[in-house]
């Protein structure tokens, strides 16, 4: 009874999150702050200056690899980390871990990268590209490699 509760309470999270607004900032410099939502990430360009937490980042992870659960873990652990994070899924086969992000958001593939344990070169833009089926709209996708460990 309680681990069914358990799978409501995350299913109903991850809803939750997923329809949480995004916001898309411009040119950036980053430098990270506690606040009490979090993590957040100070966004400055020549006139004004954002701050978005890492809660406003959707991310997306998928399991590149055969490794049963790896996407739910990784998946899991990122929103643990902070991030928004949404509903795992499988995806196509990689010899690498890629993280693939949209404009604005080299910062947090990067950060990604580092909290996984890939080099930051695994980020790369996402541009017209969809690495996995309903990720289009996602800021970050994670393409879990074998290079990964869960």
């Amino acid at each position: 009874m309680v681990l069914i509760i358990l799978v409501l309470f995350v299913a109903t999270t991850f809803v939750a999150l997923r329809a949480h607004s995004k916001h898309v900032p411009s040119k950036h410099t980053t430098t990270s702050s506690p606040s009490s939502s979090g993590t957040t990430t100070t966004l400055a360009s020549a006139s004004t200056q954002t701050t978005v937490p890492k809660s406003q980042v959707s991310v997306q992870v998928a399991n590149g690899t055969t490794i049963s659960g790896l996407a739910g873990v990784w998946t899991t652990k990122l929103q643990l980390l902070g991030w928004n994070t949404l509903p795992r899924l499988n995806g196509p086969a990689e010899t690498a871990t890629v993280i693939y992000y949209h404009p604005n958001f080299l910062w947090a593939a990067s950060e990604i990268a580092s909290e996984i344990g890939v080099p930051a070169t695994a980020a790369k833009p996402l541009g017209t590209a969809t690495p996995v089926a309903g990720a289009a709209g996602d800021d970050v996708v994670v393409l879990l490699g074998p290079d990964v460990n869960s």
